[in-house]
């Protein structure tokens, strides 16, 4: 049986050389609650040892779309797994839940431990970044699906939030100031116009260009992994109270802000507030995009937003500061709905 699984494609002894090298990542990210190791056919983990009183649980799952096609053309793979876990934990933290477990999903059409290993490092490091526990998963070896050295990456966790700290927009009102926290690139949204436009201007991934970074090439500035903003933004909602929060992800503010509104709300933004990013005034150049499209497709610069009482502002970026990640005041809820962008 074995050798015709072996005579179709598929390698079960390398599928256990992947087990033995994920071992050491996937024990680095034991956290209070972690329950069993890795080889069960189900990840558990011990909410009671958590004790939260009225706990909720909040889920969510994603992958990091085409940016997988830069990692390809690069031969990284050490950083992905990074992205994978941040588009999820990213996204639970915007309900206030601290992220628990993480589980990942990796097809290829053909298993090569060594990347195998790299992939997975890059999960484990952001797992322990979110201090969430990577229970379980599933390596898929399914030739035919995928092209030689080819792969893809899913994700998906679960947190818990006390039902009196769920963070829901209800409480977003008029006049709450949206507090932006930077970003650290692209992120991993918005890769397929990214492509595009290293296609259609004759760009390479592999030169450096000095306007973005004399010490990186290009394809190494897009692969800068996903911003994770767990620790220090659980400490903002557990100091003060938070009214919204947005994961900045695709559809850049036009689509993510409005999300936290309640009805008859919109938001202000100033440009200049913050500083742009080079990567995004360089797509912009290279594409010929147009610049108040950018912020429909991109995050500019800013990975999360929080909606708060100017009062609270101060108090915030200094708990964000001690986490050495910058902060911005870009604008406002406003009683007019849309999104209104002041360009400069």
């Amino acid at each position: 049986m074995a050798i015709d699984y072996e005579n179709a494609g598929v390698s079960l002894e390398a599928g256990y050389d992947v087990v033995r090298r994920i071992k050491k990542s996937v024990n680095s990210t034991t956290r209070l609650g972690s329950m069993g190791g890795i080889g069960s056919f189900g990840g558990m983990f011990d909410l009671a040892k958590l004790n939260i009183k009225d706990p909720i649980l909040v889920s969510g799952t994603d992958g990091v779309g085409t940016k997988l096609k830069i990692a390809f053309e690069m031969d990284k793979h050490d950083t992905i797994g990074i992205d994978a876990v941040a588009m999820c934990v990213n996204d639970v933290l915007a309900q206030g839940a601290e992220p628990l477990i993480f589980l990942d999903y990796i097809a290829q059409g053909k298993t090569i431990p060594s990347k195998v290993e790299a992939i997975v490092s890059g999960i484990a490091e952001g797992c322990r970044q979110s201090n969430c526990a990577l229970v379980g998963g599933e390596t898929a070896e399914m030739p035919g699906m995928y092209e030689n050295g080819e792969y893809d990456i899913a994700g998906f966790t679960t947190g818990v939030v006390d039902r009196s700290k769920l963070i829901d927009g209800t409480h977003v009102k008029v006049g709450d100031v949206l507090l932006g926290i930077e970003s650290s690139g692209v992120h991993s949204n918005g890769f397929s116009l990214v492509r595009k436009i290293v296609k259609d201007a004759g760009l390479d991934l592999h030169k450096v260009y000095e306007e973005l970074d004399n010490t990186k090439t290009l394809g190494e500035v897009l692969l800068t992994p996903t911003n994770i903003y767990v620790k220090e933004v659980l400490e903002v909602i557990h100091s003060l109270d938070i009214h919204g929060v947005a994961h900045i992800t695709g559809g850049g503010f036009d689509e993510n802000i409005p999300r936290i509104l309640q009805e008859n709300q919109g938001i202000s933004i100033t440009e200049g507030a913050w500083p742009i990013l080079p990567i995004f005034k360089f797509l912009e150049e290279k594409g010929n995009i147009d610049h108040r499209e950018m912020f429909n497709i991109y995050n500019m610069g800013i990975g999360m937003v929080l909606a708060l009482d100017k009062n609270d502002v101060n108090k915030a970026q200094e708990i964000l500061s001690k986490y050495n990640r910058k902060s911005y005041v870009i604008g406002s809820v406003t009683d007019k709905t849309g999104v209104d962008i002041k360009l400069r």
